[in-house]
């Protein structure tokens, strides 16, 4: 598969995050830490596992404010929304040798990154089963090695989404974003089915999937998939370019609801894939295939807490 268009599907992650096809008619947020311990580099080159190290640990804030909410005419919500998204992480990289890593990262893994983001969202009804959502952000995307207007991208979105019943919608339609120097539109894609018995499951796009099984009203243990990452523009070679790490994890994670307003859920489990990835910021390169694999790291435990809220 083309490495840039994984890369373009967890550059516009953070977008996505704020779709939803629910009314919010209160103030909702999230406070999350997650963990990776040291894991083995894997040098692309020839897959052979290194005695280098790195590890990632992030720290990530989120939340929504309703700005005018009310039901329309098919019962439905119609509201307007502000958001904010940010993201930091610090990451330790340890027994490296600069001819084991690809050109790209000749001057070493980056050792922090910080993404965030604000912007406005727009959820109305065009009739009794779609929907038009309509959002709009302006964030910073960088390795804190030097924040310039490089850093600043603007994203936008506006999308089709049909509710085929209560548990069931899919939506598409057009993305706009300068990641790659000029605007230029993208396909965005949106899907959620889930279930709402006690053992139940939830599919999403982009974010994952899950299993669960609700012992009580305050209690629900779920198995659960994810894919997340952290974008950053850099300098390679003297020419501005982006940077993703990407990663893929599977584990446990119970959710236990403290009253009425406040969910907490830890994770434990493990990491599936973990990579850097990286695109000059030209429209020629979006579907160049790499004749290398992007650098990777070994299999490794996972853990993360998360803190809900919603008034």
């Amino acid at each position: 598969m083309n490495k840039t268009i994984i890369y373009l599907s967890q550059l516009f992650l953070f977008l996505l995050l704020t779709i939803s096809a629910r009314s919010q008619s209160g103030i909702s947020g999230e406070f999350k830490v997650d963990y990776v311990p040291f894991s083995k580099y894997v040098r692309p080159l020839d897959s052979t596992k290194t005695n280098s190290e790195s590890n990632f640990k992030r720290a990530q804030i989120a939340f929504e404010v309703p700005i005018s909410f009310k039901i329309d005419e098919y019962n439905n919500p119609k509201l307007w929304t502000i958001f904010f998204q940010g993201a930091y992480a610090r990451m330790e990289n340890k027994n490296y040798e600069i001819q084991s890593l690809p050109l790209e990262f000749q001057g070493g893994f980056p050792n922090e990154l910080l993404n965030s983001q604000i912007g406005v969202k727009h959820l109305r009804s065009i009739s009794p089963s779609w929907s038009l959502l309509i959002m709009a952000s302006v964030g910073v995307y960088t390795d804190m090695v030097e924040i310039n207007k490089d850093d600043v991208l603007i994203q936008g979105g506006v999308l089709f989404i049909k509710k085929f019943n209560p548990n069931l919608s899919f939506g598409m339609g057009p993305v706009l974003t300068n990641s790659f120097g000029v605007p230029m539109v993208l396909p965005g894609i949106y899907f959620n089915w889930e279930s709402k018995g006690a053992l139940h499951f939830k599919v999403a796009f982009p974010e994952g999937l899950e299993l669960g099984y609700r012992m009580s009203d305050n209690f629900d243990l779920k198995a659960v998939a994810e894919i997340s990452g952290m974008t950053a523009e850099t300098r390679i070679r003297n020419k501005s370019s982006l940077m993703g790490y990407q990663q893929i994890i599977a584990g446990l994670r119970p959710q236990l609801k403290l009253g009425e307003h406040w969910t907490l859920e830890p994770t434990a489990g493990t990491t599936l894939v973990r990579n850097f990835s990286t695109t000059n910021r030209k429209i020629k390169d979006i579907f160049r295939e790499k004749d290398i694999a992007d650098p990777k790291f070994t299999t490794t435990f996972y853990g993360a807490i998360a803190l809900k809220w919603k008034f």
